[in-house]
């Protein structure tokens, strides 16, 4: 099992706290980057050592695959932290994490870039027979695309950012005249948030249960199955 003296997480608040935690307890020293939005923020202050990425905008600094690199190897970190939402399922940038020889603590590219593009995942669970939500495999291209595609699924709808999550790039749309707004939107939360504008349609379901299991796989050859996890109550989407 790789052992590491220092961690970059490339995340912040309360996401790269709780990495941290861990990281301390396994004797580890955990190193953080921040934007010049956040120089005062409580994670900059809790890690060992902390480096400025960048401007206050995501995509110039939490998203900024070189200027993350370049803090982890002036820090001398052996390994790279993504936490959740940013970079954490880019596979170009697990790829890029691991060419700079450093180790990538996280699911193999390959299974990024796959799982990671809710199209790409919608589209893989189709071809595998997996029930999935009435709506697009593929992306959608315009809001003309969005206002076809509400005709045949029935209103109200859900206009997702491909690459998205945590809420972030979702718009629920009840009627055709709310379509252009919502389009853009969520195209252009896609791009700030996740660098990947693509959006794709599916049917809104107003009152479902969300049910998860989670089933992690480590390289070192050990799988856990954590059982399920009651995930409806999550807030705004989520």
């Amino acid at each position: 099992m790789a052992s590491f003296t220092k961690v970059l997480v490339a995340n912040r608040g309360e996401i790269a706290i709780r990495i941290f935690r861990t990281l301390r307890e396994l004797g580890i020293a955990p190193v953080a980057v921040y934007s010049e939005a956040d120089r005062a923020s409580l994670h900059v202050s809790a890690a060992d050592e902390a480096y400025l990425v960048g401007p206050g905008a995501p995509a110039e600094s939490y998203l900024n695959q070189e200027r993350i690199l370049d803090a982890a190897t002036r820090a001398g970190a052996e390994a790279l932290h993504p936490g959740y939402g940013f970079l954490a399922e880019n596979a170009d940038f697990a790829r890029a994490v691991e060419a700079a020889g450093l180790v990538w603590i996280g699911p193999p590219p390959a299974a990024i870039e796959l799982m990671g593009s809710k199209v790409a995942a919608r589209q893989t669970m189709s071809a595998a027979g997996v029930p999935i939500i009435p709506g697009t495999t593929e992306p959608a291209e315009s809001a003309d695309d969005v206002r076809r595609l509400g005709e045949e699924l029935g209103w109200p709808i859900a206009i997702k950012a491909s690459a998205g999550g945590g809420g972030k790039g979702l718009k629920v749309v009840s009627s055709p005249d709310e379509v252009e707004r919502a389009f853009e939107t969520a195209r252009r939360e896609g791009e700030a948030y996740f660098s990947d504008a693509a959006v794709y349609v599916e049917r809104y379901l107003d009152d479902p249960r969300h049910v998860e299991v989670q089933v992690p796989a480590y390289a070192h050859g050990s799988v856990l199955h954590l059982a399920e996890r009651e995930c409806t109550i999550q807030r705004r989407h989520q």
